[in-house]
């Protein structure tokens, strides 16, 4: 996949899973294209693991498997940083 569909997918994805997963998201357009970008690679692994195709292109599918790695992603990264009590 080429690397601009690979950024479009991944804004994409991004965008879409901070709506998704509740809280506050990693900061602003930057923050949900890495979280898409990563997000693609999660998805394509996570996907490859049960016998499907991964990111292909700039398709429908592959947002679907970036937005599905980005979800898990930001999961992950709620259960990690957590929230923090302000006083």
């Amino acid at each position: 996949m080429g690397l601009l569909s690979f950024l479009i997918v991944g804004l994409i994805a991004g965008f879409l899973a901070k709506y998704v997963v509740p809280g506050e998201g990693p900061g602003g357009i930057l923050g949900d294209l890495i979280v898409g970008i990563v997000g693609a690679f999660i998805g394509g692994w996570v996907f490859n693991a049960f016998g499907h195709t991964g990111t292909t292109g700039l398709n429908l599918w592959s947002i679907v498997v970036a937005f599905v790695g980005a979800v898990i992603l930001l999961f992950i990264l709620r259960a990690v940083t957590g929230r923090r009590a302000t006083y």
